[in-house]
């Protein structure tokens, strides 16, 4: 008789159960590669936009990073890349057509650098 007893209280709290789980909302998550080199595309100081010809952004797929002789790691957060060391911290929002956008403040007050994944070599389909 105590197997019936609880065979029914089981079955009373089964709808419940069901329900939460299908309310649960099911992550979808989806790890973002963005790593590759990114060629410097365009400076903006001073609200004006000018070439640039600066050091790439290296993303490594470990994790690391490489800019202008500053390396550290890197960490994927929503539409920002977080770059870090053990002193400077910094963010980067990422665009649509494989773009990083850095902001900084430098010596000539707030600087934006874009930066661009290209293609490295002929013959690779996948973006370097």
């Amino acid at each position: 008789m105590g197997y019936v007893r609880v065979a029914s209280r089981l079955l009373r709290y089964l709808p419940l159960t069901a329900l939460l789980l299908m309310a649960i909302p099911s992550s979808y998550a989806q790890k973002v590669d963005l790593s590759g080199r990114y060629q410097c595309a365009q400076a903006k100081m001073h609200g004006k936009v000018i070439p640039c010809n600066a050091a790439p952004l290296i993303l490594k797929n470990d994790g690391r990073f490489e800019l202008r002789g500053w390396e550290g790691s890197y960490l994927v957060n929503g539409e920002w890349v977080e770059l870090s060391d053990s002193l400077i911290k910094a963010k980067a929002r990422i665009e649509p057509g494989h773009k990083i956008v850095l902001r900084y403040y430098g010596k000539h007050g707030l600087v934006e650098m874009t930066y661009v994944r290209r293609v490295a070599e002929l013959g690779k389909t996948a973006l370097s």
